[in-house]
């Protein structure tokens, strides 16, 4: 099923004893073409500028590692959530129903996926920090190459420390034998690491890039994740500055919704990050991203797997004639306004809109939907962040004005439609701000979490099987701990 190299099998204890990887995946992008001949022997590597850049782009390319961003995200970031269930098939990857009704045991492989994934990009990021100080080269971009390696570094331990709570934190390449097996740090540390990374990054990167190296990380993408970061610590101070600092840079939302996320519309005004993904013609291995291809609609060339499927209860969450809805889910039996027929006898009656790539893009041979970048921080969530943090502050029309921009541009010109919210009630701006980044950021593996950093999980997942004090975060992967010796401990009731 999945195209995934045997390099990336082993565990993080496994990958720490080795020296280089570097991932061999092309983009659209120069800077991440990334040749799959000639790999440098470690021995030979990290003594020029020219070194420096590939390991750097390593980063870029493993972002899009199955790993990274198809069953193992899927699994944990999304169908334990209200918005998103398994799809496809009911007898196709049925551990996908493990997640969603919370019965998942520590032995299932997706949550060592996504423990590999994650800490293999922080080994490569790691191994930037570490060499790339030594060399020889132009001091101001060594200074953004570690920048970016900082922020791909913090983007992986926010992501697991979400999942897994405590988590082994591992800021250096181990030095010998002695350093490869280390207990869990407990999860303030590592949030404190994290935001330490991003405060450097921060500093350190251009606010833009020429055209030849969009998809690189910026001074935005750095302060809108620490944002987020902060906000799930409900640092508000910190959310509110780190946000007022982005709408400083000069992001604006995209005009049309539906249109944010096509191909043709990458690397928008709305854009703080994405994952950069791209079909290469001659060099199947190198069109690597499965992110699409795992979500598309199933039953028809050019679709897709069909997992990770809309459920009712978002279809019903959006207010009446919210054009959201439409961009967000691809309905069985209808017709994308790309022109693609979705067929009426699909497996599912719901696709996920946001990751769909017009079939026409697809050519035989290939991963469907290879050219999709994946929307990992919009300027409407650095808004809606702005928002909480400001009413969470006691200053309501800060709240109510970035709240307005996000409904604004989701009536796309129809006044008819999501009145203007005007409640001063801090409660009531809570629950409508809360209410938006479910519509707004549907099915962008946002939700899951969201929900629990807000207290609401008990509430909103108990019916799906969610507990308190355990369902919090996932289990410890078993094969970890038993790599570990029993130095990794599992988390309470798995």
């Amino acid at each position: 099923m999945k195209k995934i190299n045997n390099q990336y099998k082993h565990s993080f204890v496994a990958m720490a004893m080795l020296a280089t990887l570097f991932v061999s995946q092309g983009c659209k992008k120069s800077f991440l073409d990334v040749p799959l001949q000639a790999q440098q022997p470690s021995q030979n590597f990290f003594v020029n500028a020219g070194d420096a850049d590939k390991a750097v782009n390593s980063l870029y390319g493993n972002q899009r590692d199955w790993n990274n961003v198809a069953f193992a995200p899927i699994a944990l970031e999304s169908v334990g959530s209200d918005e998103a269930e398994k799809g496809s098939t009911p007898s196709d990857a049925t551990f996908f129903n493990n997640y969603d009704n919370f019965t998942v045991t520590a032995g299932e492989g997706q949550l060592g996926g996504f423990w590999q994934g994650k800490y293999q990009s922080i080994n490569l990021a790691n191994q930037v920090l570490d060499n790339v100080p030594k060399i020889q080269m132009d001091a101001a971009l060594k200074n953004r190459y570690l920048a970016e390696a900082k922020f791909m570094r913090a983007y992986s331990y926010f992501r697991l420390v979400r999942a897994f709570g405590d988590v082994p934190l591992r800021l250096t390449v181990p030095k010998d034998a002695t350093e490869f097996n280390i207990p869990r740090t407990p999860k303030a540390q590592v949030y404190a690491a994290i935001e330490k990374d991003l405060t450097e990054a921060a500093a350190a990167l251009p606010q833009s890039y020429p055209a030849d190296q969009l998809g690189r990380v910026t001074k935005g993408a750095a302060l809108a994740l620490h944002a987020k970061v902060a906000m799930y610590q409900q640092k508000w101070a910190d959310v509110l500055d780190l946000t007022n600092q982005v709408k400083g840079l000069g992001y604006s939302l995209f005009p049309n919704f539906y249109q944010l996320f096509r191909v043709t519309n990458e690397n928008n005004s709305e854009s703080v990050f994405e994952i950069q993904a791209k079909r290469v013609d001659g060099n199947p291995e190198a069109s690597n991203s499965q992110y699409s291809q795992v979500q598309g609609a199933r039953g028809t060339v050019g679709g897709g797997w069909g997992f990770n499927v809309p459920t009712e209860e978002l279809a019903e969450a959006f207010e009446e004639g919210d054009p959201r809805r439409a961009g967000t889910i691809m309905f069985r039996g209808r017709t994308t306004p790309d022109g693609d027929a979705v067929p009426a006898n699909a497996d599912n009656p719901m696709y996920n809109m946001k990751s769909y790539v017009p079939f026409r893009y697809f050519v035989s041979g290939y991963n469907e939907g290879a050219d999709q970048n994946i929307r990992v921080i919009r300027y409407a969530d650095v808004l809606l962040m702005n928002a909480e943090a400001a009413n969470e502050l006691g200053q309501t029309s800060v709240a109510l004005e970035s709240l307005e921009q996000v409904r604004a541009r989701a009536r796309q010109g129809n006044n008819s439609i999501l009145p203007r919210v005007t409640t001063t009630n801090k409660d009531q701006l809570r629950l409508a701000i809360w209410h938006e980044r479910q519509v707004e950021l549907a099915m962008e593996f946002d939700r899951y979490f969201d929900v629990i950093r807000q207290g609401r999980a008990a509430e909103i997942f108990g019916p799906k099987g969610w507990k308190a004090n355990k369902n919090e975060v996932w289990p410890i992967p078993q094969n970890e701990i038993d790599l570990s010796a029993g130095v990794l401990t599992q988390n309470p009731g798995y």
